[in-house]
């Protein structure tokens, strides 16, 4: 296997975004580019925008042309053209934004990519490639690093981020509690035409009478789907790494917190391991869904949430990336291929599911003394070719698998 590793690695302020759902690439990055267009161009007279590729091909389903519009629209009058068949090179999620002023005179265009997450990229700008604070991107590394100096992953990170990540780790915590509270009180059904209910406060009333064991899973269920729910209704979330996995992450903190009353000081140190953890698989493969597939937001967000729940219950630098391998690897090959383009069938689900598989993979860690035959590095870089060798109908179009249904 031939492997090419970075060297560096951006800010994990990259791998959680607060912003409004349904999609970290469909609906954050987009707004942004809008955003970002819009400020060079405040005296156009109309906007046309055009969307290629994985992000025509569910963009209505994903609101990417609402989230647009509300930028732009207010402005001048904006159209937005569809190009699902057209893949551009650089990344499936293409869009193209042109002004003009006077008389149709066009004042610029900008090609630009939604690249997962809610990062733009081009051949020129890259968000992935700034900003570049830690000298090691690889697991392996930094796990020698850490058994040599003694340090733990979180002290890694705070090392190379500085004490300011911890007031921007706080905010997105505060954020992940408010998505599970909001998300357990609501009602109703999710907008979309799927007619698809909200299911967390059922899920939070039957859990609470069952007996401990089951009791405990389907809190966690409750938790996941509580998020899951409101990214999909376009609430309030933080990518943990996308939108689409954003319930994974918040429903394990949430339960651990809640039964094993951990303080704030300790989620927030685990939520850093979690973020080290998806961005060496963010930087080294991908966690956009039209890139890789499912395997790369839900798959990662498992490992992720693993990795965090190992380092709470006390594991060693080798259990807790043992716990972030199997919570990857047994994603592998999971296809993104949501019904109608929609942030909804199967994503919720794989989302109250991959909670319940990051705590049996964090379980399953610790009862071992860490060794293992493959490495977290490896299963990042097998999600990688596996996510290369997908046809494009299972990433993101929604024109395979159950989005046929």
């Amino acid at each position: 296997m031939f492997i090419v590793y970075f060297c560096t690695m951006e800010s994990i302020r990259q791998i959680f975004r607060v912003g409004k759902g349904p999609s970290s690439s469909h609906t954050i990055g987009p707004r942004r580019a809008a955003q970002l267009f819009l400020e060079r161009n405040r005296q156009a007279g109309k906007f046309t925008i055009t969307l290629y590729g994985s992000l025509a091909a569910t963009g209505k389903g994903h609101m990417t042309d609402v989230a647009i519009l509300e930028i732009l629209e207010p402005v001048a009058p904006t159209h937005i053209n569809w190009e699902p068949q057209v893949f551009l090179p650089f990344h499936p999620n293409g869009m193209l934004f042109e002004a003009f002023g006077d008389k149709g005179r066009k004042l610029e265009e900008w090609t630009i990519y939604s690249i997962g997450g809610g990062t733009l990229a081009n051949e020129t700008c890259n968000e992935q490639k700034t900003a570049n604070v830690y000298t090691m991107s690889t697991i392996h590394d930094i796990q020698d690093w850490c058994q040599t100096t003694g340090y733990s992953y979180w002290e890694y990170v705070e090392q190379c981020e500085g004490a300011g990540i911890w007031d921007y780790l706080g905010e997105v915590w505060q954020v992940m509690q408010e998505a599970v509270a909001r998300g357990l009180e609501a009602e109703g059904i999710i907008p979309g035409g799927l007619g698809l209910r909200r299911k967390a406060s059922d899920y939070l009333i039957r859990a609470k009478g069952y007996g401990s064991s089951i009791k405990s899973r389907g809190m966690v269920y409750a938790f996941a789907l509580a998020v899951s729910e409101e990214n999909a209704c376009g609430g309030k979330i933080a990518t943990a790494p996308t939108c689409g996995s954003c319930g994974v992450i918040p429903a394990v903190l949430y339960h651990l917190k809640d039964t094993r009353e951990f303080r704030d000081s300790r989620i927030l140190h685990a939520l850093a391991t979690a973020g080290l953890f998806g961005n060496v698989a963010r930087t080294n493969a991908s966690i956009s869904g039209a890139e890789v597939g499912c395997q790369g937001e839900v798959g990662v967000a498992c490992a992720m949430a693993a990795a965090a729940a190992s380092q709470l219950f006390g594991g060693t630098i080798a259990q807790i990336e043992y716990a972030a391998e199997m919570g990857l690897e047994h994603h592998l090959g999971l296809t993104c291929d949501p019904v109608c383009g929609l942030v909804q069938i199967p994503c919720i689900e794989r989302n109250a599911f991959a909670a319940a598989r990051a705590l049996d993979a964090n379980t399953y860690s610790n009862f071992s003394d860490g060794r293992h035959r493959v490495s977290f590095d490896q299963v990042v870089e097998v999600m990688r070719q596996t996510g290369h060798d997908l046809p494009s109908l299972y990433k993101e179009t929604s024109e395979g698998g159950l989005a046929k249904i």
